[in-house]
């Protein structure tokens, strides 16, 4: 069906559906969080990082304790988000940027990752694109990294009528975390000088939120933090610093996972302050929601776009006592923090689900939340958890994901699927098979695909069904692998790489560290920075 039919069909469809329960829809405000681990915030488990406006938050809303991304990078698991589709379905299978098969040039993989798509589908119909046809404003701040100006798909092209900072990058790179941004979509303003990125993103939500206090929005405040490269203030480096002292440094930080060195413990103050900074700013949009007599009847969605960085970027946090992170096939690489503030809904105050969640179902979600019709939009793999929030249940279902592709931070091409309390992972390099008890072993500790032989078969065959359905592309051999390259980065890794990690970590944690010369540039007014001029591109 074409998709501007589609849209008269759902804008019909929304107006015509508005008696139910109450005349009035709610605002929706999704904060995603980039690179944000699951054990990275008070309420999920952390005992060094502060994040109190996000804990009040979870005592007052539902918190999904199994949420999950849809992929262990970013860019795919963000289209999923935008169009609750499985990442084989919108074809963005990496994050964008990432070499592929067409431009390979690494002689130590045995695999070569297959092509993905390098911007977000303009054929695929987002939140943004489904909300606005249905009167709602639309707004987007943060990060993007769904494609660029040169590809038509910035958040303008994709539903969203406003954009503040998204582009085709996908971390703060041209001008870190403090002002001045040097981000080709976001005003920097003489008056903001030391002013933190996240604290910007933020009020650049509040200005929107203010002038739309009379109609019904969508905001997105998709923060750059916590991604690579890692900054905060002075102030919050000292205070987490001193408080990992009184907790105890340990000799060292790091162990060798499969191929990359993985940080064991939390105590990297950098990040525990640029987590608070993120924190500071939610606590920002909250306060001016209540402010404006808003927050109870705003949906509020937090959640991340993969899992925290334990290995490679910069090793920032840990994620035990799952496995991995970021990049990882493991449930350090997936599982994240995931929850939701309803005030106005009284079956979500103070509430815990353990029900496995996606990305991908939020679309749904908002849909149902939304009272919009659903039967245009059959093409979503989501599935709604508007039960949930009103305290029912649904149906169980099988989740799938598929990352064929080399992680920079030590993950291998890879497919899984968890049935209930099961997980199988396929490895695509020797067709190996993992399989874990989750409740058992959350760890993933003890592969048990050796003593459930039938079982690991069943999960395996599952597995090739939804591949197969879905058209997922494959990785292909590496032409110029060689063994000895192979054996020459593993050694790296484990003696270069680690030396380099523990040296880095010792520094940072000894009273006089400094960090590089232009870090606090325009915080300490040193004028190391330099403030570009901004081009507002279309």
């Amino acid at each position: 069906m074409n998709k501007y039919l589609v849209f008269t069909i759902i804008l019909f469809l929304g107006i015509m559906g508005c008696n139910t329960i109450s005349e009035v829809k709610p605002n929706f405000l999704i904060i995603i969080v980039d690179d944000l681990g699951w054990r990275d915030l008070g309420f999920t488990g952390s005992k060094v990082y502060e994040t109190p406006n996000l804990d009040k938050m979870a005592k007052q809303g539902m918190v999904f304790t199994n949420g999950y991304s849809n992929c262990s990078v970013c860019s795919p698991s963000r289209a999923s988000i935008m169009t609750g589709l499985h990442v084989t379905n919108h074809g963005i299978t990496n994050w964008i940027g990432a070499p592929s098969k067409n431009n390979w040039n690494r002689t130590y993989t045995k695999l070569a990752p297959p092509e993905y798509v390098h911007y977000l589908p303009h054929e695929n119909i987002t939140i943004a694109e489904a909300l606005r046809e249905n009167g709602y404003k639309t707004f987007f701040a943060g990060k993007w990294h769904l494609g660029g100006k040169d590809a038509k798909s910035l958040p303008i092209h994709h539903g969203f009528e406003i954009n503040k900072g998204g582009y085709h990058k996908g971390g703060p790179y041209s001008g870190g975390y403090f002002s001045p941004f040097n981000n080709p979509y976001l005003v920097d303003y003489e008056s903001e000088e030391g002013m933190t990125l996240s604290s910007k993103l933020a009020k650049e939500t509040n200005l929107f939120i203010e002038n739309q206090r009379d109609s019904t929005f969508m905001a997105v405040l998709s923060f750059y933090g916590v991604h690579a490269p890692i900054q905060t203030s002075p102030d919050k480096w000292s205070k987490y610093r001193d408080k990992i002292d009184s907790l105890g440094i340990e000799d060292t930080g790091f162990e060798m996972e499969r191929i990359l060195p993985i940080r064991k413990n939390q105590d990297n103050p950098v990040y525990a302050g640029l987590v608070e900074q993120i924190d500071d700013a939610v606590g920002m949009v909250v306060q001016r929601l209540k402010e404006l007599n808003l927050f109870e009847n705003t949906v509020i969605i937090f959640t991340s776009d993969n899992g925290g960085v334990s290995s490679g970027d910069d090793y920032a946090t840990s994620n035990f006592p799952i496995r991995g992170g970021k990049g990882y096939q493991w449930e350090g690489g997936i599982k994240v923090p995931f929850m939701v503030s309803y005030p106005k809904l009284k079956s979500t105050i103070g509430t815990i689900s353990e029900t496995p969640v996606l990305g991908m179902d939020i679309y749904p979600t908002i849909l149902d939340l939304a009272n919009i019709d659903k039967q245009n939009f059959s093409f979503l793999d989501g599935q709604s958890f508007d039960p949930i929030l009103n305290g029912k249940t649904i149906k169980n279902r099988d989740l799938f994901w598929h990352y064929p592709h080399y992680g920079n931070q030590g993950g291998e091409p890879n497919s899984i699927v968890r049935s209930e309390n099961w997980k199988l992972i396929h490895y695509w390099e020797d067709g190996r098979n993992e399989l874990y008890n989750l409740v058992e072993d959350p760890s993933e500790k003890e592969n048990l695909a050796p003593k459930y032989e039938e079982k690991t078969h069943q999960f395996y065959t599952k597995l090739l069904d939804w591949l197969n359905e879905t058209n997922a592309a494959r990785p292909i051999s590496n032409r110029l692998f060689d063994v000895q390259a192979e054996k020459a980065f593993l050694e790296k890794a484990k003696e270069v790489t680690m030396f380099r990690l523990e040296g880095k970590r010792k520094q940072m944690l000894k009273e006089d560290w400094q960090p590089n010369e232009n870090w606090w540039g325009s915080k300490l007014g040193n004028g190391k920075k330099k403030r570009m001029n901004n081009r507002f591109e279309k």
